[in-house]
């Protein structure tokens, strides 16, 4: 019991600093962001809110100013349920895309930020 106290009280500190330094977002052209906004429509982020590695990825997300649907797989059966039917694991963060009818789902943070950054920082 003690254990989890401590967790959750850490993971709230975790969100509370990200809160507190977040980066700046990029800023784009009103055509270039919609573009991004149609692109990022194939995008779901699979975290849990206080994974420091969840995180992580979202200040990525924050900084890209990407407007990618985040979904709980902690406190959401549903989301849950299909990131380890279709993803394989339950294991966060997990970025799934969806391309030419097709879904592949990222793993690993660092995976994820470079895929985000080589395919939406330019």
């Amino acid at each position: 019991m003690l254990l989890k106290a401590l967790r959750i009280g850490l993971g709230q500190i975790v969100v509370f600093v990200d809160w507190i330094s977040r980066p700046r977002k990029l800023k784009r052209s009103p055509e270039a962001q919609a573009e991004v906004q149609r692109a990022t429509s194939d995008l779901a982020l699979y975290q849990f809110h206080a994974c420091p590695f969840c995180v992580k990825v979202r200040r990525s997300l924050h900084r890209l100013n990407l407007p990618v649907e985040l979904r709980d797989a902690k406190n959401d059966a549903e989301h849950r349920q299909a990131l380890e039917q279709q993803g394989g694991r339950i294991k966060v963060p997990c970025l799934r895309i969806e391309e030419n009818g097709q879904s592949t789902w990222l793993y690993e943070s660092k995976a994820i930020i470079a895929y985000l950054d080589q395919r939406f920082a330019g």
